[in-house]
């Protein structure tokens, strides 16, 4: 099972739309997972659309119409993978316990919110992956998303996308 991990997408106030180079690999992916932060109802009915599956959740900068359609935690099991999505987690420091007691259960969770890319192990095995974003790098070099494969409830195959600057 193929995955696009995204968040923080901020469409259209941070841009116009997603990259051509994340939306080639939504057409791809078997679940397109979004962390929250869209900003606006037409991206969402846009993936959901495109997308095979989509899981979502809102964000803090989503309003109304997103949070009434989105849930602010979302869990699904996907190849026998159990995932968690969540937009925020707080901060850095202690995220892994804190991830451990709230998604306690899951093997995954995918999260947003900082801008910022993430992948570390909690205790107990809790897989944490936040993408970072694909149109608003903010202090990071780089705007990105991740992908993934799940197979036989093993996720293999995580590669974060880094994406060229926008002209």
């Amino acid at each position: 099972m193929r995955l696009v991990l995204m968040a923080d997408t901020h469409v259209p106030k941070r841009a116009r739309d997603l990259p051509s180079q994340l939306w080639a690999a939504v057409d791809e992916a078997d679940v397109v997972i979004h962390a929250g932060d869209w900003v606006h109802e037409p991206l969402l009915d846009t993936l959901e659309s495109r997308a095979a599956r989509l899981v979502g959740v809102y964000g803090n900068n989503d309003g109304l119409e997103l949070r009434a359609r989105l849930p602010e935690v979302a869990r699904v099991e996907l190849a026998g993978l159990r995932v968690a999505v969540v937009h925020e987690t707080g901060p850095a420091a202690g995220r892994e316990r804190r991830c451990a007691d709230r998604f306690g259960g899951c093997d995954l969770l995918v999260f947003g919110h900082s801008h910022i890319p993430w992948d570390s192990e909690a205790p107990g095995g809790l897989r944490l992956l936040n993408p970072g974003s694909p149109t608003d790098r903010r202090r990071q070099p780089y705007a990105s998303y991740l992908t993934a494969e799940i197979s036989a409830g093993r996720l293999d195959d995580v590669v974060l996308h880094r994406l060229p600057r926008r002209t």
